[in-house]
């Protein structure tokens, strides 16, 4: 088998980890394939069985069939070399926004590693150039509308196989060039599709997958950094730190709930002496940050669990299976396990950016900032009558935070039977995954608000006359943010402001907790 070194994702018989599917998404790894005989002769056990039932002229669905309902039509042998191109052809009709760099590397990845599981009877020359793509960042490109999640992706991955084939457009070495181009440049030969190869590159859900493995790493890393955001909002507002003592949250011991109080309490050294506490109990939005945020923390487990499992599976159709010589039809296509993870997931990132929409409107509020200025103005006495501070800001945060609530609707339910009623239940999931997408960049935005608000308001506090010492995690927070982030002194557009702030939450800038 290949050695890999630390920067390498090896695509094969061991199953990959979504954190290595994101590495390779960030240009943080390279790609390469297992190498060994016997991977190598298992692939080809798959593809050289398939050749034998042509040989007997067996049946069988997208290879001597037409597609979908169109399985009952039978494709002579003389057409069957000809029908993998007609697939990739005739669902060349994605339309919406190309998917960013980042999400088509993500993709290429899930549809090589479930065509690496051996049982879906592709050549080895197909996975190779599938890695090379990859290696050589030839990126498909790829329109994101268009798939009901069943069966699979078939038209964003239309692309990829097209791609692969010579034919659309790819981006290459930041250009938008012709597939045929970039081969002739690399010195490739763009490949003849077999029988069954196309229907294995589309016949999946790597779009969602892909998409999927994106989302959680985003989630995750928010997270961490909404607990840091309303650890800061408790220093800003004087709030109550022994509401996440280590005693309270035993007697509700919600493993990732616990999680969350344990770092607040690291955040705000609660064995050291506070301010006077205005309330005896604090509003909401930060007393029970942690049973907010604990439902996030609490559901990463399984969703992980949904999104590995779903990326190193098999999910075309048919399996070919070449050991047993069988080939065996079913639903593996379907997207339901993707699409519950990803509507869950925008539920729970929907309710991370209410919580710190709700702690952002407390802290510009006089009635509830226990002292800080209107706004969080940093003006002096002679110009504050015309100075508004984070006022805007503070109604942009509450228009992000409604589209994000807006978009929790669940996809999954809103199967459409499609195809002739061939595909008569389908999963959505690609939406859903889409719709997460959404919802973490709506929520991102909430927090890059939020976070330069608390920054504020930790300055402001600082410049009273009973300004107590931060504790070390949040000085160190604060100190890096003063590198990028004046003081809001006389009001300025803080848009540039914003963007920084939001390229730096996802480019998970910061180190956070361990």
């Amino acid at each position: 088998m290949t050695t890999a070194n630390p920067e390498s994702v090896v695509f094969g018989a061991a199953p990959l980890r979504l954190e290595q599917v994101v590495a390779l998404a960030r240009q943080q790894a390279a790609a390469q394939l297992q190498d060994d005989d016997a991977f190598r002769q298992r692939i080809a056990r798959g593809a050289q069985f398939l050749d034998s039932l042509l040989d007997r002229e067996g049946v069988i669905y997208g290879v001597t069939t037409g597609y979908g309902d169109s399985c009952v039509v039978a494709v002579p042998l003389h057409q069957v070399e000809a029908l993998p191109r007609h697939l990739f052809t005739f669902h060349g009709c994605g339309l919406g926004k190309l998917l960013e760099a980042d999400a088509t590397r993500a993709v290429l990845a899930a549809r090589l590693q479930s065509l690496c599981q051996g049982v879906s009877g592709v050549r080895l020359e197909l996975l190779e150039r599938l890695q090379a793509f990859l290696a050589h960042d030839v990126l498909p490109l790829i329109p994101e509308e268009g798939s009901v999640g069943a069966s699979g992706d078939l038209t964003p991955l239309s692309y990829i196989a097209a791609t692969l084939s010579g034919e659309r457009e790819v981006l290459f070495k930041g250009e938008r060039r012709t597939s045929a181009d970039v081969h002739r440049e690399l010195g490739w030969t763009p490949l003849v599709l077999r029988p069954k190869e196309a229907l294995a590159l589309m016949n999946g859900t790597a779009v969602m997958t892909g998409l999927a493995c994106l989302a959680y790493s985003r989630a995750e890393y928010l997270l961490q950094l909404a607990t840091r955001i309303t650890a800061m909002n408790v220093i800003a507002m004087q709030g109550n730190p022994e509401h996440f003592d280590e005693r309270l949250f035993a007697a509700k011991p919600h493993p990732g709930q616990f999680q969350v109080a344990a770092w607040l309490r690291e955040d705000l050294a609660i064995d050291a002496p506070t301010a006077p506490l205005h309330r005896l109990q604090d509003r909401y939005s930060l007393r029970c940050a942690p049973h907010v945020l604990g439902v996030l923390a609490d559901s990463l487990g399984f969703l992980r669990q949904f999104i590995e499992t779903e990326l190193n599976s098999a999910n075309d159709n048919p399996i070919i299976d070449g050991d047993a010589e069988r080939v065996l039809h079913g639903g593996h296509f379907y997207g339901g396990h993707i699409a519950f993870a990803m509507d869950s997931l925008k539920n729970l990132v929907a309710n991370v950016a209410d919580l710190l929409d709700r702690q952002l409107a407390l802290l510009v509020d006089t009635r509830y900032n226990h002292g800080l200025p209107s706004n969080l103005s940093g003006a002096p006495a002679a110009t504050a009558m015309i100075n508004h501070g984070f006022k805007a800001v503070q109604i942009g945060t509450s228009a992000w935070t409604a589209e994000a609530l807006k978009n929790s609707m669940p996809a999954s339910v809103f199967s459409r039977s499609t195809e002739c009623h061939n595909q008569d239940k389908v999963s959505m999931g690609t939406i859903a995954a889409r719709d997460a997408i959404r919802s973490l960049e709506l929520t991102e935005q909430v927090a890059a608000a939020t976070l330069l608000a608390a920054q504020q308001g930790v300055w402001l506090r600082e410049q009273q006359a009973d300004a107590r010492p931060l504790p070390p995690a949040l000085a160190a927070m604060h100190a890096q943010l003063a590198e990028d982030f004046a003081p809001l002194i006389e009001d300025r557009a803080l848009e540039a402001e914003l963007r920084l702030c939001l390229a730096r939450i996802r480019a998970q800038h910061w180190r956070l907790y361990a």
